[in-house]
């Protein structure tokens, strides 16, 4: 009877699941070789109640069928022997309760204890690979693209858990425990990655903070390299700050930059107001004392009267500064500077 349901079943399809039931049929066939089998006929149609039911009740070809299984159980087993002594039946329900506490506890190992350990070190070996594969992006990265590549790397883990593993219902387990292990490294590779970024950013930021002090006290003010240094500044960090700390820095970016270019054009009308008056007060002594052309000296006379007396009198520093005459004056300048510092090259360095 053993050997008929061990038998291979026809698969002329090339079926995938018939060839693993006949796998497993030649795996119970290398460990039951000396199997006995036995069968019994339904004892009574009423299942439920076969409790409570006599000998006389059940289906007399079944009771006879069960004296016949305990004269074969009782030719065949044997009397236990524990440390040279045979055990009666009390003796023997005793062993069995200390075998039966000894598997609750794990002392003796089962299958299943068994095909966990076995499946711990390809969940060991799998987690592994997958630590590997989130190791290889360098960080600080994008939250999107970090993403994409814990799914990437999930999902390569399970695919090498599922050619590997063994059993069926501890398996589930095992891959389960791998999905919350991976989870948690997961959770240590976000952490480390918004640590990374939040030190990019705050470089970067703190490196542009120095560029936008050190652009506030030039030797000579100039729009022209203010705005170079600031789009310089303002593409490097974001280009170079990645990561989930990047929308935070953007904003105190925004703050900073708002507030050194306000800084910077109040400095700068200021600067070249003061160096406007200068230079009407050196053009004076020039046009009187040097060339020595009146029209010099008279059209420096006006320009510093202009500069110190009629703005004063008629128009607010604020208003000046707004006024298109001021704005032809500032584009002058502009122009003047470039050409003194031998183009704009080296005002952009």
């Amino acid at each position: 009877m053993v050997d008929e349901a061990l038998k291979h079943v026809p698969n002329t399809d090339g079926d995938k699941n018939i060839d693993q039931v006949n796998q497993i049929r030649d795996s119970l066939a290398v460990m039951g070789d000396n199997s006995t089998a036995f069968s019994l006929p339904q004892p009574h149609l009423m299942r439920t109640k076969l409790c409570y039911l006599k000998d006389d009740d059940l289906d007399p070809v079944y009771v006879k069928k069960r004296d016949q299984l305990k004269e074969l159980v009782a030719s065949i087993i044997r009397p236990k022997i524990v440390q040279g002594k045979h055990l009666n039946g009390k003796e023997f329900v005793a062993f069995l309760e200390q075998i039966l506490d000894a598997l609750n506890k794990g002392e003796i190992p089962s299958t299943g204890s068994l095909v966990e350990v076995f499946n711990k070190g390809i969940l060991e070996r799998c987690l592994k690979l997958y630590n590997e594969r989130m190791g290889k992006f360098g960080l600080p990265m994008p939250e999107e693209s970090l993403q994409d590549a814990h799914e990437r790397s999930r999902e390569e883990a399970m695919n090498a858990f599922d050619e590997q593993h063994f059993g069926h219902h501890y398996a589930k387990k095992s891959a389960e425990q791998l999905d919350e292990e991976m989870k948690e490294a997961y959770k240590n590779v976000l952490m480390a990655n918004e640590y990374q970024s939040t030190r990019l950013c705050e470089e970067l930021y703190t490196r542009c903070e120095d560029t936008m002090d050190q652009l506030q006290v030039p030797r000579l003010p100039s729009m022209a390299k203010f705005n170079a240094g600031f789009q310089q500044c303002n593409n490097s960090f974001d280009q170079e700050c990645v990561g989930p700390s990047k929308v935070n820095y953007e904003q105190r970016m925004m703050k900073m930059m708002g507030k050194a270019h306000s800084l910077f054009i109040k400095e700068y009308n200021q600067r070249l107001f003061n160096w406007l008056v200068a230079f009407a007060l050196v053009m004076v002594v020039v046009g009187r004392f040097i060339i020595k052309f009146i029209l010099v000296e008279m059209a420096a006379w006006v320009l510093f009267i202009f500069l110190e007396t009629y703005t004063r009198m008629f128009w607010s520093a604020e208003s000046l500064y707004y006024n298109p005459v001021w704005h032809f004056i500032v584009a002058s300048w502009e122009t003047i500077s470039l050409i003194w510092t031998d183009g704009p090259f080296p005002l952009l360095v």
